[in-house]
């Protein structure tokens, strides 16, 4: 009797544990991607919801590293060399991180990769930092989700971020592979 009930329990255990594993995130990942010829660009990040809450200057704070997302800091993979805003950027994968500010944005492409939020964010392993100003939305557009989208034409493509009334973009140009 002792050893069935114990076979229960283990059983019952591994069952709550699958079942909170299939638990929806309250941030879910999203991906988008492009390519060109023998390039491609992949951003991997986790998507946090308005939900009714001041963002900037208040949820996501002014002046601070942000993991420009949610969970894991956001990713950039990209197969080739290409230039970000005319700044040249090696094949490989990059944490991304923003310092918001009201009026401007910096976008940071950091060496170390696979790290949570942005608690051990460290500068020195910053590759890349560039400015953008910041956009507000026409009107009454707000944006639910925050989203990274890519508008991609030919070899150059805008990454754009849009979250609430907010949107800041860059330019991404891949670089022609040779014959």
């Amino acid at each position: 009797m002792r050893k069935l009930l114990s076979l229960i329990l283990l059983f019952g255990t591994f069952s709550l544990f699958a079942q909170e594993a299939v638990q929806p995130r309250p941030s879910p990942l999203a991906v988008v991607s492009c390519k060109y010829k023998d390039s491609y660009l992949k951003i991997v990040y986790s998507q946090p919801h308005k939900h009714g809450r001041e963002v900037f200057g208040k949820l996501v704070p002014f002046g601070q590293v942000w993991r420009l997302g949610a969970n894991e800091a956001t990713e950039l993979t990209i197969s080739r060399e290409v230039f970000i805003d005319s700044h040249l950027l090696s094949a490989g994968t990059y944490a991304v991180f923003a310092i918001p500010e009201k009026d401007k944005w910096t976008i940071i492409f950091n060496s170390e990769t696979g790290q949570w939020g942005s608690y051990n964010y460290n500068k020195d392993k910053d590759v890349l930092r560039i400015e953008r100003t910041v956009q507000t939305l026409p009107g009454e557009l707000v944006y639910e989700p925050f989203t990274i989208s890519i508008d991609q034409k030919n070899n150059k493509a805008d990454i754009v971020i849009t979250w609430d009334k907010t949107t800041v973009s860059f330019g991404v140009d891949f670089i022609e592979p040779k014959p």
